[in-house]
């Protein structure tokens, strides 16, 4: 408990205006590429770049207000311009199920999910201290991810209700999000920094002063992005080789964000007295053993133990990357160094995405995870030789 009370009630705050947030998409998208695939005949590698396209704008637009928010250093109001924007894409899906509602729908949600995040998380590291970094993050990314497990029981109980009416599940699914914006704006405030740092002035020179630890660690990241296919293939696989009914469909969402919610906070906690490099790869880990487990696996049971490990390394992997380079990089600097980390993840999303969706429609959706699990490796086998040229256990900035 003691270790709880020692986070800024900013970063509490934060977290919460995340659960809200994640409780409406994921009752939103959870069902989107089923709804694309089933009902619309789309195919995947139509759904593949869909993923693909709206994750890189994502990413993209994290750069920019990345780098906004360190030559304003005011990152608050960026953080609402990108919530208000996610609030917006909920009517729009709600209106009209047609591919193109879903697409100006999914667009402006992820665009205002990436205007919001890179703010998000640079606060996160500006508000807590060195010693207490790692289970501020982790704490986070659980209530977050604990919003998607929330979403997901929620849109199931909601089909049911409705007897699979998306459109009053859609509108539904407003209300959170709406929450979320109100908390954000009344309760969350900007770090004040001290007299002496001056604002930021946004200069080239910044991109080449993060350092070669930073470069290496971001080498990393996109190999171990190429692997990590989209949420939309495990969906696929469970409803079409495993007979998901649509009803269940949200819980799949329920069982990999339930996992993430559940170890990100013990696993950021646990970085803050151990080396964060031996997490990371042990999170690398649980990637390869549940893309075996999701090519392999025959039972329905095999497959929802694989959901739970994807949702393991994901609560480990998204934590570690992000506290190292707060490690690593100085407070000024955050917004723009975890702006570069979004926009290399989401090149590295975006070929991961379209070649998952040419492997689907040529051999199907389990084999999508061989590819999957061989990345992995490769990305591991990287990680453990070039970890010993990453300190970040003893650059607390």
């Amino acid at each position: 408990m003691k270790g709880y009370l020692n986070i800024p009630k900013g970063i509490w705050v934060i977290g919460i205006a995340s659960f809200f947030l994640n409780v409406s998409s994921v009752i939103l998208f959870s069902l989107t590429s089923v709804y694309l695939n089933v009902s619309l005949g789309v195919g995947g590698a139509a759904i593949g770049f869909l993923e693909g396209i709206m994750e890189s704008a994502s990413y993209l637009v994290k750069l920019l207000s990345g780098l906004m928010s360190d030559v304003l250093q005011k990152r608050k109001w960026i953080m609402v311009v990108g919530f208000g924007l996610c609030v917006l894409a909920r009517p729009i899906m709600a209106l009209q199920m047609s591919y193109w509602n879903v697409f100006i729908s999914r667009i402006l949600d992820r665009i205002g999910n990436g205007i919001q995040a890179t703010p998000r998380d640079a606060l996160v590291g500006d508000l807590a201290l060195p010693g207490v970094r790692g289970r501020a993050y982790g704490l986070r990314q659980t209530l977050a991810t604990a919003g998607s497990v929330a979403g997901g029981i929620l849109g199931s109980f909601l089909l049911k209700k409705t007897h699979d009416d998306l459109s009053v599940v859609f509108w539904i699914a407003t209300i959170p999000a709406v929450l979320g914006l109100v908390l954000l704006m009344l309760f969350v405030h900007d770090f004040e920094s001290p007299s002496n740092i001056q604002k930021k002035k946004m200069s080239f020179k910044d991109i080449s002063s993060l350092g070669h630890e930073y470069w290496i660690l971001m080498g990393i990241s996109f190999l171990f992005m190429l692997a990590r296919l989209g949420e939309a293939f495990l969906i696929l696989h469970g409803k079409k080789n495993f007979d998901i009914e649509m009803s269940f469909i949200p819980y799949i969402a329920v069982l990999y964000n339930g996992a993430s919610s559940i170890i990100s906070y013990p696993i950021g906690r646990l970085s803050d007295k151990i080396n964060r490099h031996v997490l990371l790869g042990f999170g690398m880990a649980m990637m390869i053993v549940a893309d075996i487990l999701l090519f392999a696996g025959a039972e329905k049971n095999t497959f929802l133990l694989s959901c739970v490990l994807w949702g393991v390394q994901l609560g480990v992997t998204q934590s570690m990357f992000i506290i190292m380079i707060a490690d690593l990089i100085p407070r000024h600097l955050r917004g723009t160094a975890d702006g570069i980390f979004h926009l290399i993840n989401a090149i590295g999303y975006m070929l991961s995405s379209q070649i998952a969706g040419f492997l689907m429609d040529g051999f199907g959706v389990r084999f999508t995870f061989v590819y999957g699990c061989a990345i992995s490796f490769v990305s591991l086998c990287v990680f453990v030789v070039c970890q010993k040229y990453i300190c970040t256990s003893k650059k607390k900035r």
